[in-house]
Formats: structure tokens, C-alpha cells, sequence
């Protein structure tokens, strides 16, 4: 199956083989069943060969008022009651066919009340054929002679089709003769008696202008859509005796050696088209095969017993016919091995379930959610009619709600322009039918209105015309050039009599001799004359062989194989080349096998010829198969030299960040080692130590109110122009130690002029800690260009100023230190212990590309 790419008719996808400015409407249709009983009130009346009228029967007047209401619907075409099946078909199925075998897509289903005759109108009955038999009749008179062997074509899982050569199509053949159960039906066995006269159709109809240089195939599937599931009709389904002979409906089951098929699933195709997936498609040959595979599915639909219908269609069935079209190459012997020419055209004819009234069906359990399934998909499909109309004639974008059903998802394609699409309306002019015809009526007249994009003609290929018969024999040589053997007969003199009657006589061995002599010679200049054709012959091969250069030729196994015949063929040539030769000293019978050996020699030739043909196509297709292989091989090695190449990148980048890491480790440290420190008094040997220990001083207390002068931190980083970001909300602390970057850039808010003049950034970021105090934090970065011409920085460092009371926790010195005279510790430490800290930087820092700062106590030397 296929349809559109797009969901929705809000954003429609031009495709190959459409035309958007040509449209077309939904062609419907009506036609009108008799009565079942000539006394019956009839609500439905034909006014003419387009137009009908619908009139409120009697007890429908009395219950609402005495409203007496005529409503007139018209359609393309109406046909009564005394309509035959071949009127019917002349005039909606027969466009549909036509389109098919020409390459163009097709879709046909019959809608009405449950009883209205639809799938009488699509099948028929003994003796009036309807529509399917009908169109298979005319598919196969069409294309009867130009079909292709079975399995030339080969169907696959991806919704497109695959052309076998002969050898293969041989050895898939003989393969399925072997099977003990065909599951395909042959063509040349007669009909089965249960539906021989639907079939039997008398009158005889035909496409114009079939394409003679093409072969054919054609390709059948029936599935069903029963509770808005998807089952295979035609799909082979073991017996098991451990479950029930019943369906999912509690009815017996017509087939009672199958069981309930796997529901199936829809898909999209390379070309954005749905089918369904994993369904059977049968080959067949002639209308009595296809029609007995549609027998044996119908056989396996759903059907049940309701108030209104006996047989009533409690499922829709879809019966698909796909015409597979593939044109010959240039001899007119085989078809064209290029799966860029196979035209692949589809017909659908859809049996919609009748819509129906559960309060008059008398419905109930699974009866009752059959019709609630079926009434529900009825209404899906009127939905899509009705949005399709408003977005073509008002012009607005509303989804089309194709999804919500499977039967208006699967044939979305044909609504958005992949064929044409015809309805037949089925009325059944009882009146107890009245309110469901009226609705059915509404529906008809919207879907008419909607309009679908035309398709358009497919050329198939540049070949020349005319290729099947061209090659074919007429009924003797061509032109007035004489046979071969008949110009080296009339060439030879002719033989003198052998026989000698006496001992001397000497005229006749020598007339003898000259004559074999004379055709010695001729025959020399015949030779000549036959390699000097075999080297022209040869140089057309040549030609010949680059003009079949862009062929498609037989696979490398089958390679192997002709190359032994070819080798076999050479042996036997050079085995007639000897025979020729010994044949010159057999001059008794030469005249008795001269007529032979010619009539040999040009069938070996002209084998030969078929041979070397076969032997330059397996060349040309060795020297393709070795140019797709080395594409493969550097198209691979490309993507792998793509691979190592990110792979290198990442790496670099990853070892230049270790790299800045370690760098931004040596400037601190070398920050730390050259920094300038104050000069030391001479540390006292360890034995001096133990002697005597010296008291450190001891640091003077603060007086109070005394006015401390503020010093200014120096960064290490002096040398570089800084952007100081301080934010309006800061407030001014009296703290000693205050961040200054002399030739900084204040700024209150960051922005990219202040930041393009400058390599390092320093925001000053202020919160309050846990004991109440303002805590200062100024986190540095770096300034980096960005590829856009823009500055991104990288934070690498935080540096915290913190407040405290001297009421607060004292900070102990080191183990070292002295204690005071009076047995108390000190209270200030010196700048080397206080100083005693470390800054390391570890992986995975929130701040910048990989660091965490914190402070850790140098470990002292033992």
C-alpha cells in the first residue's frame, strides 16, 4: 500500500508522478437494489441518469409531525435497478484497469447500509460476475501474452519488487514443483466448480495501446480490517488441536482447518508510502488462478447472522491487484536488469462492512462491539471526507484525522494524490432503510466534493520501440543476399568421375587433382574471407560490450559457470577445426558431407556468438561489482579517517587542558616561591634547641578606638589589564585587607566592551556566613576570544575575605611555639603560622573547565 509523507493536508508533499494544478473529484456513484418483495414501500426514487430523490416514508411522517420532506442528491452517474453488472463495470472499472495498466494507482469501494447489495456488486453471483472477476478478466486479456515466467519477479518485506534472472527464476520454479503442497494455484487447472460462472464472463474486453515491449506480472493480496485490526486473509495458518475451532466472534469459523491469524501491522516504505507489512502476495497467471485465491480468503472473512442481513460483512476487505511492469532490454529476448524501470501500478477494491443501527440489529455482546468498531471507522472516513472538503474550498489547514482509523490510513495516499478514487453507493429503497440512507446520502454528496490531484504518466525507458518482434524470423532470409551454404556450393567446380576402367589411364587422376586443387584454394579464400568477418564480428562485440556497459549483469556464482561452458565450448571448436582438417584427405565423401558440416559449422558459430555476448556482459559486470566494492572500501576508510580524526581532537583538547591545569599550578607556585619575604633571624641549631628554648614575642593587643591604616592586597597578576565587576548591592566593609588591581576597568555590570580590553576578570561576590559576618569572595578568570568574534570567560581561582571578632575562636600556632610566662598560650600567632596554608587545585570544579580551590596546612618537615 502507499500514501503521502505528509500526515496532514496542512503541509502537502509534491511528489514524483503528480501534478499539483490538475485535480480531479471523488467520481461517486449510486446504485439502487430492487425490492425484495414487489409490495414493499420504497423511499428512494431515480429522476434521471444523475440525479435521486429520497421521499419520508409514511410512518416516519406520522411520528414527526406530518413533516413531509423530499430531498433530491445528485451523483456522476445513478444507476437503476434493471442495471446489469457489464453497464456497471463499463463505466467505473473499466477507467480504473485501464489507468492500471498504463502505471497509474487505483482505488474502488462500495459504501452502504448493511443489505444494500455492495459485495454483490464487487463479487456477484453464478452467472453475473461483478467487478473483481471482471477486472481480472480484463487485466488478463490484456496483458496475456506479454506476462513474464513466474518468479521473474519477486516480491520483498519494503513494499517494491526485485527482477530474478532466468537461472534464478528456473531454480525458484522447479524449487516450488518440489514442495508436496503448492501454495500457489496453477494456472492450467480448470476452475473450481463453486465459483466457475462468476467468472465465465461472455463479453470480451481489452486495453488500448498496451505497451509490447514490456513484460508483466501481476501480484494479489486480501486482507481484512475486522475490529480496527489488520488480518492476513490469505496467510497460511497451521492447524492446532489444542485451541478451539471458533473466532474472536463465538461463530464457528467456515474453515475449520485454520485458526485466528496474527494481527498485522502498517509501515512506511523508503518513499514514505504505507503497506502492510509482512502480508502475502500471490502470483497468479490467469483470472481462474487469482479469482481461486480470493475464494479461498473470502472463505476466511468474517461473517455473521444479524436481524438485517442473513450473510452481513462484519469486517472491510481490501483486495488488492499490483501490476509489476518491466520493459525488455535492446535484443526484445530478456527483461532489463535495472530495478529503476520496474513501474509498479495498484488496484484496490475495498468491501466497506455495512453501516447499520444497533437498535435494529437486535445486537448484542460481540455483535454489538462489531458494529460499534465498524460504525466507528464509517465515521473516521466521513470525518476525513469533510476536513478534506473545508481545507480545498475555504482554504484553512486543519488536520485530517487519517490516523484514527486503519481503513483511512492505509489509503491517505490515494486522498493526497497517488491515484484516482472512485465510490459506488449502494441504496437499498426500502423504508425501514430510510434514516441510514439519508445519512448515507449526506456522505456521498461531501466525499464527491473533495478533490484529488491527477496523476501523470510514467516514461518507462529511452529504449526503441518495436524490440519483441523486431528480432523475431519472417518466414525466410532477409533481403536477396543467398544462404552461405548455397554460395560455397555454387563456388566449388564440380568433381570430374573417379572411377578408372583402365590401368593407363592418366586424365582422369590428374582432372581429379586440379579440381581438389581449384577447391583447395577457394576453400583457402573462404577462410580468410571468415576471419577477417570473425575480426569485424568481434570489433562489434567490442562496441557492443561498452554500449551494454551500464547494465545490470548475472551475479559473480554464475560467473564461475559460464566461464566452464565458454572453456568447453573453445574445446569443442578446436575438436571441429581437427575434424575440418582430416576431413581434406577424405576426398570420397566430401561431396556427401560438405552440405552437413556447413549447417554445424553456422549453428556453432552462431552459439559462439551467444556465448562471447554472455562472456563480455559477465566482464562488464566483474569490472562494476569491482568499482562498487572499491566506493564501499573508500567510502569506509573515509569514515574512519573522519573517526580518528574527532578522536585526535578530543584528545588534544583533553591534554591541553592538563596542560593549562599544570601551567595555572606553576604561575601560583611560582607566585608563592617569588614573592617577596621578610628577612628571618638565623634558626638555632637542633642542639641548641634541646639547650634552650627561646620565646617567641608576643604580638600587642589592639587598642580600642585606635584607627588601623587599610593595606591594599597586590594581586600576583599586576602586570595584566583586569575588568573589576563589583555589583551595585555591595557593601563597603572597613576590612585591612581590600582587593586592588591598579589599571582596572570598575564595572557594575559585565559587558563586552569592557571585557575585549582586557585578559583577566575579577568579580567581587559578597554573602553572610553562619556567625553574621559579611563574607567577601572574589572569583578570577581569564578572558578568551570566542570563533563568533565575541569573549568568554573561564573562572580559575576564588579568593575569600572573611570577618571575625577577637572574641571569637582563637587560631593556635604551631607546636613550636612557646608558651607565656605566665602559663597562658598567645593569643596572635606570627605571619609564618598564620600564613601556613596551601591553595591545591583538583578536577571536576564547578568554577571553571576543571578546578576546585580550597585551603589545606602545609605539612611541616620532621
Amino acid at each position: 500500500m502507499k500514501s503521502a509523507k505528509a500526515k496532514t493536508v496542512r503541509k502537502p508533499v509534491i511528489k514524483k508522478g503528480s501534478q499539483t494544478n490538475l485535480k480531479d473529484p471523488v467520481g461517486v456513484y449510486c446504485r439502487v437494489r430492487p425490492l425484495s418483495f414487489p409490495d414493499q414501500e420504497c423511499c428512494v426514487e431515480v429522476i434521471n441518469s444523475t440525479t435521486l430523490q429520497l421521499h419520508t416514508p409514511e410512518g416516519y411522517r406520522l411520528n414527526r409531525n406530518g413533516d413531509y420532506k423530499e430531498t433530491q442528491y445528485s451523483f456522476k452517474r445513478v444507476f437503476g435497478t434493471h442495471t446489469t453488472q457489464k453497464e456497471l463495470f463499463d463505466v467505473v472499472a473499466n477507467p480504473l484497469v485501464d489507468d492500471l495498466i498504463h502505471g497509474k494507482n487505483g482505488l474502488l469501494f462500495t459504501y452502504g447500509v448493511t443489505g444494500s447489495g455492495k459485495t454483490y456488486t464487487m463479487t456477484g453471483s453464478p452467472g453475473s460476475g461483478g467487478l473483481l472477476p471482471r477486472c481480472l478478466n480484463m487485466i488478463f486479456n490484456s496483458i496475456g501474452s506479454f506476462q513474464a515466467k513466474r518468479y521473474v519477479f519477486k516480491s520483498n518485506d519494503r513494499n517494491s519488487m526485485e527482477i530474478q534472472c532466468e537461472v534464478d527464476a528456473l531454480l525458484e520454479r522447479q524449487k516450488r514443483e518440489a514442495l508436496p503442497i503448492p501454495k500457489t494455484p496453477s494456472s492450467k487447472r480448470q476452475a473450481d466448480p463453486e465459483f466457475a460462472d462468476m467468472i465465465n464472463v461472455q463479453e470480451f474486453c481489452k486495453a488500448e495501446e498496451v505497451d509490447e515491449d514490456s513484460v508483466y506480472g501481476v501480484f494479489v493480496s486480501y486482507i481484512e480490517i475486522y475490529n480496527n485490526y489488520i488480518y492476513d486473509l490469505l496467510e497460511e495458518v497451521q492447524f492446532d488441536p489444542i485451541k478451539p475451532k471458533w473466532n474472536g466472534c463465538s461463530t464457528p469459523m467456515r474453515n475449520a482447518e485454520s485458526v485466528l491469524p496474527q494481527s498485522k501491522t502498517l509501515r512506511e516504505d523508503k518513499n514514505h508510502n504505507m503497506y502492510v507489512a509482512g502480508c502475502t502476495e500471490v502470483e497468479v497467471k490467469s483470472t481462474e488462478e487469482a479469482f481461486e485465491v480470493f475464494w479461498r480468503g473470502q472463505k476466511k472473512r468474517r461473517i455473521a447472522n444479524t436481524h438485517l442481513n442473513r450473510e452481513s460483512s462484519r469486517s472491510h476487505s481490501v483486495f488488492s491487484i499490483k501490476l509489476v511492469q518491466a520493459p525488455l532490454d535492446a535484443d526484445g529476448d530478456n527483461v532489463l536488469q535495472e530495478k529503476e524501470q520496474i513501474t509498479i501500478s495498484q488496484l484496490s477494491l475495498v468491501d466497506l462492512a455495512g453501516s447499520e443501527r444497533t437498535n435494529r440489529t437486535k445486537a448484542e455482546g460481540n455483535r454489538l462491539r462489531e458494529a460499534g468498531n465498524i460504525n466507528q471507522s464509517l465515521m473516521t472516513l466521513r470525518t476525513c471526507m469533510e476536513v478534506l472538503r473545508e481545507n480545498q474550498t475555504y482554504g484553512t489547514n486543519k488536520m485530517v484525522p487519517y490516523r484514527d482509523s486503519k481503513l483511512t490510513h492505509l489509503f491517505k495516499n490515494y486522498f493526497d494524490g497517488e491515484g484516482k478514487v472512485r465510490m459506488i453507493v449502494c441504496v437499498n429503497p426500502k423504508a425501514e432503510d430510510y434514516e441510514e440512507s439519508l445519512q448515507v446520502m449526506r456522505f456521498a454528496e461531501v466525499t464527491q466534493e473533495v478533490e484529488v490531484a491527477r496523476p501523470v504518466d510514467k516514461v518507462i525507458c529511452g529504449l526503441t520501440p518495436g524490440r519483441r518482434y523486431r528480432n523475431l524470423p519472417r518466414g525466410g532470409p532477409v533481403g536477396d543476399e543467398p544462404l552461405v551454404p548455397e554460395v560455397i556450393l555454387q563456388s566449388f567446380p564440380p568433381l570430374p568421375p573417379c572411377k578408372l576402367l583402365d590401368i593407363n589411364d592418366e586424365e582422369t587422376l590428374p582432372k581429379l587433382a586440379d579440381t581438389l586443387e581449384k577447391r583447395h584454394h577457394l576453400r583457402q579464400l573462404m577462410t580468410e574471407d571468415l576471419n577477417k568477418k570473425c575480426l569485424a564480428f568481434k570489433a562489434l562485440l567490442k562496441e557492443f560490450d561498452n554500449s551494454l556497459s551500464n547494465k545490470e549483469n548475472y551475479v559473480q556464482e554464475k560467473l564461475n559457470e559460464r566461464e566452464k561452458v565458454i572453456s568447453g565450448q573453445k574445446l569443442e571448436i578446436e575438436r571441429l577445426e581437427k575434424k575440418n582438417k582430416t576431413l581434406e584427405y577424405k576426398i570420397e565423401i566430401l561431396e556427401k558431407t560438405t552440405t552437413i558440416y556447413e549447417e554445424d559449422k553456422r549453428n556453432l558459430q552462431q552459439e559462439l556468438e551467444s556465448q562471447n555476448q554472455k562472456l563480455q556482459r559477465q566482464f562488464s559486470d566483474k569490472r562494476r561489482l569491482e568499482a562498487r566494492l572499491q566506493g564501499m572500501v573508500t567510502e569506509t576508510s573515509m569514515k574512519w579517517q573522519k573517526e580518528c580524526e574527532r578522536r585526535v581532537a578530543a584528545t588534544q583538547l583533553e591534554m591541553q587542558n592538563k596542560l593549562w591545569v599544570k601551567d595555572e599550578k606553576l604561575k601560583q607556585l611560582k607566585a608563592i616561591v617569588t614573592e617577596p619575604k621578610p628577612e628571618k633571624p638565623e634558626r638555632p641549631s637542633r642542639e641548641r634547641d634541646r639547650e634552650k628554648i627561646i620565646p617567641r614575642s608576643v604580638s600587642p593587643s589592639p587598642l580600642p578606638n585606635t584607627p588601623i591604616p587599610v593595606r591594599h592586597r597586590r594581586s600576583r597578576s599586576a602586570g595584566s589589564r583586569w575588568v573589576d565587576h563589583k555589583p551595585a548591592s555591595n557593601v563597603q566593609t572597613e576590612t585591612v585587607m581590600q582587593p586592588h588591581v591598579p589599571h582596572a576597568i570598575t564595572v557594575s555590570v559585565a559587558n563586552e566592551k569592557a571585557l575585549a580590553k582586557c585578559e583577566k576578570y575579577m568579580l567581587t561576590h559578597q554573602e553572610l556566613a553562619s556567625d553574621g559576618e559579611i563574607q567577601t569572595k572574589v572569583i578570577k578568570g581569564d578572558v578568551y576570544k570566542t570563533r563568533g568574534g565575541g569573549q568568554s570567560v573561564q573562572f580559575t581561582d576564588i579568593e575569600t575575605l572573611k570577618q571575625e571578632l577577637p572574641t571569637g575562636r582563637k587560631r593556635r600556632s604551631s607546636t613550636l611555639a612557646p608558651a607565656q610566662p605566665d602559663g597562658t598560650e598567645s593569643e596572635w600567632t606570627d605571619v609564618e603560622t598564620r600564613c601556613s596554608v596551601a591553595v591545591e587545585m583538583r578536577a571536576g570544579s564547578q568554577l571553571g573547565p576543571g578546578y576546585q580551590h580550597h585551603a589545606q596546612p602545609k605539612r611541616k618537615k620532621p
